[in-house]
């Protein structure tokens, strides 16, 4: 808990939430298990730990000290700080680019590797070692991206875009950007994806564009010695705020080509806070991205790149024909979006209920982790080299070469797996192949018969089954591609079905089936269909892709939430919605308040705040200015835990009650109170008072806040919780009404704000209303 009420109430796990909350299991987080009772502090599942949490400072402090700091830079220091925050954002952007290269040139190497190692037992007819070896190389690819996540950052598990999300809400988890994070988050996911498990790379390199925008926004760091003078102006939770949502953009840039794709994802889906300035450096970001991925490609065509060629970074460019579409393909597209807003939904669902399974095993530790990441590799190396031998043979296109038609090898549409020549095995094709590659076989117009109705099928129930049992285990996992091979499959089925009266080509229902499944998954509309046209090259196809997403996202908000929300909720994290919930109009910003409020004077004993940091853990504090130094009692502002800790170590003590702000300011510059990166803040372990400074005083208005955020005590809750989002805050002051009592009734903080307290507190209210 972070405001100053003494009573903790609990938080989501505790017992209140499942004596109060909602009975629908779906919609409790996974703390509910009696193991994860926490009752003293926010707390959330980060990977598959638990840990307590804190918000953000994202407010911007107004305290004497960081005033004199404000009226003492100088022209050439405001130069240097919005020099540094584009040349931060440039090297996000060609960091992020080159390890988005990089991924992808691991990938497609170590996957073709694999490939051409299976092709050449297949070629003598030995199935049994090709499999053997397949499954082998799946299996140590596997355990190996299991063993990092589990033993060594289990934050990186998954896709990590839901902690992105959190964090620019302001949520701060333990190692959700750490550098262990961020390493094992770019090997795992080589490995993952290496390993065949149908998963992207995607969702991780949002993750991965993060950690990096974190780590080059810590402001410097005394361990490596770079104490750089610039650098101290990022030392606030605000400005790294700004660089992680231009490292989450430049994510989604490295993993589609999708410069302006990446922008509007970091605008619609990741970021709770946005303002023009912003728009400029994620712009920015973006567009290095894209520079330093072209030269790149530019250099591997040329052959320097092993078989990476010209494969990964997808682009999909489809075809070149002009889309011509009459009313029956509108009812098609109608259909697609319906069908992909119902899959959608039922993928969640069945997310959900996988990922509450899996928690239970992932709790019992990281051997345990392991296991189930070996169990899924198997499971899905059977599938993958299994289910083509129930398929049979067709014969080649007539008209193509022999190297065209009948591979063997890693690349190709057109496998032969067990066939004679000539023929070849169009599941194989699909499913024997790196995800990339099958989507590029899916959107290909080049041969409409390419793929039978039946091998459409089975691949998509192949990849949507898989796709959901494979999230949520010990791995790296983006839901992006999953989700585009199965919307493709079913796209392209109903492409096939309709060949003869539609003017579309199947490659153009492949990409309406993926768009329509990414809207019933991901619901989001505007970044999805940039993403989507910037993937294909084909912004012709902008009607129809508007068309299905908006169907596909309408539809699927009828039965539940977008998987990135369901994850947040079901990891615990404290999310603030942009709406306020139906039950908070019933409610004003005093009900929610629990008191006593701990509070201190302008000028208060040693004793008295060594007291009540012990005996609490909250983060922000009311200082009440009272005679002598004033009249009648009077709210001088908010005193952070971290600037107590701070002025304590400094012991600018008296023996009686006076002000002794000046000598603080001579002795502390703003530096001493800046936020350090990665929680290494100060703490109250860390302070010797000694018992004859006790009794002693210390004056707190030269680090009171004295311009905080305050609402009255009528203001409805649903008014006060929208205030609290927009404004990014941490803390919001609850004032009386009516003059004649003490200056403040409480602090609000994102706790206050929560489902599970309010309903708690008023068990009878209903929250439908």
């Amino acid at each position: 808990m972070e405001g100053s009420n003494v009573v903790d109430i609990e938080f989501e796990g505790g017992e209140k939430m499942s004596r109060n909350g909602s009975g629908d299991e779906r919609r409790q987080p996974l703390l509910s298990s009696k193991s994860r009772v926490n009752t003293s502090s926010q707390i959330a599942i980060v990977g598959a730990n638990v840990c307590p949490i804190e918000s953000l400072d994202y407010e911007i402090i107004e305290n004497d000290l960081f005033k004199q700091d404000w009226r003492s830079r100088k022209k050439v220091q405001i130069f240097q700080y919005i020099f540094l925050k584009w040349a931060l954002a440039l090297l996000i952007g060609l960091a992020t680019g080159l390890v988005g290269f990089f991924n992808n040139l691991a990938v497609e190497n170590i996957a073709g590797f694999k490939f051409l190692l299976t092709s050449k037992f297949m070629l003598k007819d030995n199935y049994i070692m090709a499999f053997f070896t397949f499954a082998g190389i799946n299996l140590v690819l596997a355990t190996c991206a299991g063993a990092l996540c589990a033993y060594i950052a289990p934050a990186a598990a998954g896709s990590g875009i839901p902690e992105v999300k959190a964090y620019l809400n302001g949520i701060d988890a333990h190692s959700i950007l750490a550098p262990s994070t961020l390493f094992v988050k770019i090997l795992g996911s080589i490995l993952g994806v290496a390993a065949g498990f149908v998963v992207g790379k995607e969702g991780p390199m949002v993750h991965t564009g993060a950690c990096i925008a974190n780590l080059l926004g810590q402001g410097g760091s005394k361990k490596y010695h770079l104490t750089w003078k610039w650098l101290r102006f990022f030392k606030n939770d605000r400005d790294r705020r700004d660089l992680i949502t231009c490292g989450a953009a430049a994510g989604v840039a490295a993993a589609f080509r999708a410069p302006v794709g990446g922008v509007l994802f970091a605008l619609e889906e990741v970021a709770s806070w946005w303002r023009s300035a912003l728009l400029w450096r994620t712009f920015f970001t973006t567009a290095v991205v894209a520079v330093v991925l072209r030269s790149l490609i530019e250099f591997c065509r040329s052959g320097n790149c092993g078989l990476f060629g010209e494969g990964g970074l997808i682009m999909f460019d489809i075809n070149s024909t002009i889309p011509d579409y009459n009313m029956v393909d509108l009812l098609a597209v109608t259909l697609i979006g319906v069908v992909g807003g119902i899959f959608g939904s039922l993928y969640n669902y069945l997310v959900d209920k996988v990922l509450r399974t899996y928690s239970r095993v992932n709790e019992k530790g990281p051997n345990y982790r392991v296991i189930l990441v070996i169990i899924i590799s198997l499971l899905t190396s059977c599938c993958a080299f299994g289910i083509p031998w129930f398929t049979t043979c067709v014969p080649c296109p007539i008209g193509l070469d022999a190297d065209q038609c009948s591979t063997v090898d890693r690349s190709g549409n057109y496998k032969r797996f067990h066939c004679p020549p000539n023929h070849y095995n169009d599941l194989a094709s699909l499913i024997l192949n790196t995800n990339d590659d099958a989507i590029r076989s899916l959107y290909s117009s080049v041969n409409e018969n390419e793929f039978r109705t039946s091998t459409l099928l089975v691949f998509f129930l192949a990849m949507f089954t898989l796709g959901v049992i494979t999230y949520g285990i010990a791995i790296p996992s983006g839901l992006f591609i999953p989700v585009i091979l199965a919307g493709a499959s079913y796209g392209r089925l109903v492409g096939t079905l309709l060949t003869s009266v539609s003017n579309l080509d199947v490659g153009l229902f492949a990409l309406l089936g993926a768009a329509s499944f990414l809207g019933g998954t991901m619901r989001m509309t505007v970044s999805l269909c940039i993403i989507l046209l910037e993937l294909t090259n084909n912004l012709l196809m902008l009607p129809l892709m508007m068309l299905v997403l908006l169907i596909s996202k309408s539809v699927a908000d009828n039965f539940n939430k977008g998987v990135y929300d369901q994850i947040v909720r079901m990891k615990g994290l404290p999310f603030l919605e942009p709406h306020a919930e139906p039950y908070m109009r019933q409610l004003v910003a005093g009900d929610v308040v629990s008191g006593p409020l701990i509070s201190f004077s302008g000028v208060e004993k040693v004793s008295n705040i060594i007291h009540s940091l012990r005996l609490t853990s909250h983060n922000g504090f009311p200082v009440v200015d009272e005679p002598p130094f004033i009249e009648a009692p009077e709210l001088c502002g908010v005193v952070l835990r971290s600037h107590l800790i701070t002025l304590l170590k400094g012991k600018i003590f008296t023996k009686d009650k006076r002000l002794t702000g000046n000598e603080t300011l001579r002795r502390f510059t703003a530096t001493d109170f800046a936020k350090a990166g990665l929680g290494k803040g100060p703490k109250l372990e860390d302070l010797d008072i000694l018992p004859t400074e006790m009794d002693m005083y210390v004056d707190l208005h030269p680090i009171t806040n004295t311009s905080p955020y305050t609402v009255v005590e009528t203001m409805s809750l649903a008014k006060a919780a929208v205030a609290f989002r927009e404004l990014g805050l941490r803390h919001l002051c609850v004032v009386p009404k009516t003059p004649g009592r003490p200056p403040i009734v409480g602090i609000l903080t994102r706790h206050d704000f929560m489902s599970e307290h309010i309903l708690g507190l008023y068990p009878g209210i209903d929250e439908h209303k």
